[in-house]
């Protein structure tokens, strides 16, 4: 992707954005600007609004913490088959109009989560409501990012992704204020309706998926030229247009050890993480002393991905990610043994923002290293792939803690084998290894034939 354009050509497209905000800066940064906003209402909503939710519907309907937790990790599983399906379609015909259904659909239904009065309502409406998630946000909005930065990809991801953590300290805190006045019948309009304000004009008016359909290079580059001799200056081949380029079947990749390298190691560690941050609040409700005091720690935990996400997207690009991926559990895995060691109000923030200081970083790696070794032609269907299991293991996550806390009347348990998980998938994550490229003249064959 550095130095060719992609095989199959895009028609021009010229978003209304780009006749009003200066052209002094690359298009790309507000592309990124566009995704986190994006991230920042579906994950508001997808992500932390369902731990926000938890306790409030176990209180309101005497529903057990295992059956609500199963709605939640129901949730991720099917968000997770919805980016497999939807990813090779992505790759052929872009994005659009998945998000714009799949906006439309996680903002509307969301509303409707208070006006739920059987558990098989809320199964439904959360199963819903992860079809919708799961057009409109991973799996799409990785596939843009990835074709409009290559060289600087994790500074430009850290940005992007950077919208699903301000979900989190905006939402969460909000979403929790409005359960404690008007319970969910309030809380859930209300963050539904900001999917739809949010989200909806960034698809219509700001998001593209490629810069070759606005006539741009990726990474702002102004020539081919350009691009080969700075990806030269890098010395990271898996940066050139061989790597980039290169069409890959779903087959292919799975016959690969860097693909299951991948899967294996964010299944666990999203497992172990989604398991925490779901159980968070209700964990901590009772050291900290109210539900609000106990959505604060998330909001914390939020602040501490932005900051640690953003610092780390300055850096790296010039990284072997597999070395930095691992380093990041280890810290993530230790976070959360502390906290279980530690029953002081102080320390619990400062070790929740230090665990918050990974988890950004987790899905920012699962990213770059999706595409940085299988390239951006087949991004889509390799990532959905990717993304089916780790969603599966972040469903699997609150589920499991649910059941282990409903057993033993205590998380620590639940939350000591978490931590080990996640030491388990530093280990595995470094088998990542780059994949031997093919040539361009081969990459284009391979694309004509199909």
């Amino acid at each position: 992707m550095t130095t060719e354009p992609l095989p199959r050509p895009l028609r021009p497209r010229t978003p209304l954005a780009s006749r009003i905000l200066p052209t002094r800066l690359f298009y790309g940064w507000y592309i990124a600007l566009g995704c986190a906003a994006m991230m920042m209402v579906a994950g508001g909503v997808g992500y932390y609004g369902l731990a926000v939710f938890l306790e409030p519907l176990q209180e309101e309907h005497g529903w057990s913490n295992s059956a609500v937790s199963g709605a939640t990790s129901m949730f991720f599983l099917i968000g997770g088959i919805m980016g497999a399906v939807v990813g090779p379609y992505v790759d052929r015909y872009g994005p659009r109009m998945f998000q714009i259904v799949g906006v439309v659909m996680t903002g509307a239904l969301a509303m409707f989560i208070g006006g739920v009065s059987a558990l098989w309502q809320l199964y439904l409406l959360y199963a819903l409501i992860a079809v919708g998630n799961g057009l409109a946000s991973a799996v799409s909005i990785n596939a843009i990012m990835s074709r409009w930065w290559v060289r600087r990809r994790a500074k430009a991801m850290s940005i992007s992704a950077t919208g699903i953590s301000l979900g989190g300290v905006i939402l969460t805190p909000l979403g929790a204020w409005m359960v404690d006045k008007g319970g969910i019948a309030l809380a859930a309009p209300v963050l539904g309706g900001a999917v739809l304000v949010v989200a909806l004009p960034m698809v219509l008016w700001v998001l593209v998926f490629d810069p070759r359909e606005m006539g741009l290079l990726p990474d702002g580059d102004r020539s081919v030229e350009e691009a080969e001799a700075a990806v030269r200056a890098s010395g990271r081949r898996q940066l050139s247009a061989e790597s980039q380029l290169r069409p890959w079947t779903r087959g292919e990749a799975m016959r690969t050890l860097s693909f299951w390298a991948i899967l294996v190691g964010f299944v666990l560690v999203l497992m172990a993480q989604t398991g925490f941050v779901i159980h968070q609040i209700a964990f901590l409700e009772e050291r900290l002393g109210s539900r609000s005091a106990a959505a604060w720690t998330l909001s914390t935990t939020a602040l501490g991905s932005i900051i640690a996400r953003l610092i780390v997207g300055q850096f790296a690009d010039a990284m072997d990610k597999r070395w930095l991926t691992a380093g990041i559990f280890a810290v993530q895995g230790s976070a959360v043994l502390l906290v279980l060691a530690i029953d002081n109000s102080v320390a619990t923030f400062l070790l929740i923002l230090v665990f918050g200081f990974t988890i950004g970083n987790v899905y920012l790696m699962q990213s770059l290293l999706t595409s940085e070794i299988f390239g951006v032609v087949s991004f889509g269907s390799i990532f959905g792939l990717i993304l089916l299991a780790a969603q599966a293991g972040s469903g699997l996550g609150p589920l499991a803690v649910g059941i282990l806390e409903d057993a033993t009347g205590s998380y620590t348990s639940s939350f000591v084998v978490t931590a080990i998980v996640t030491f388990i998938a530093g280990g595995v994550v470094l088998l990542a290894r780059p994949v031997a490229p093919h040539s361009v003249e081969e990459a284009r064959e391979a694309e004509a034939a199909g």
